[in-house]
């Protein structure tokens, strides 16, 4: 299974779409299962349902810092490097997607009502997540490649 699968896969399970990046990546990040579901899991739909930066960015964005991030006593270069990552994965994201906002993403769909809620089930904007889901990943393993 791909990281990608393993990512939306885990999505339909019905975790939310920060917690699905990260978790299908925690084989690179050192960061066990269960604690990424739970580190992410206030990300998603855009933090929290107020549809901010989409949550599989964020999630990215997550396990970038895990991979890549600058500890303690660390040269700033590496720094430098995770703000390198960072840039590509938010211009890839939006060069296919057109933006990293998740409001946009789902077309004005507003998750904190009822009425959002409904139109997010009875249009399956879901599967549109599964494919913000499956594009963090793919960029992010293009970026792992990179090193």
């Amino acid at each position: 299974m791909t990281n990608s699968e393993r990512a939306v896969n885990k999505f339909k399970e019905g975790y939310n779409c920060a917690q699905s990046v990260l978790f299908s990546l925690s084989r690179y990040t050192d960061i066990d299962e269960d604690f990424s579901l739970k580190l992410a899991t206030g990300f998603g739909a855009g933090m929290g349902r107020t549809q901010h930066v989409c949550g599989a960015v964020s999630g990215g964005l997550l396990a970038i810092n895990a991979m890549y991030g600058r500890g303690e006593k660390e040269l700033k270069e590496k720094q430098d490097d995770v703000y390198q990552k960072v840039q590509h994965l938010i211009g890839e994201f939006k060069k296919r997607k057109k933006t990293i906002i998740c409001r946009e993403l789902l077309d004005g769909c507003d998750l904190l009502t009822p009425r959002g809620q409904s139109r997010f089930s009875s249009e399956n904007m879901i599967e549109m997540c599964h494919s913000y889901v499956r594009s963090v990943v793919e960029i992010l393993e293009e970026i792992m490649e990179e090193k």
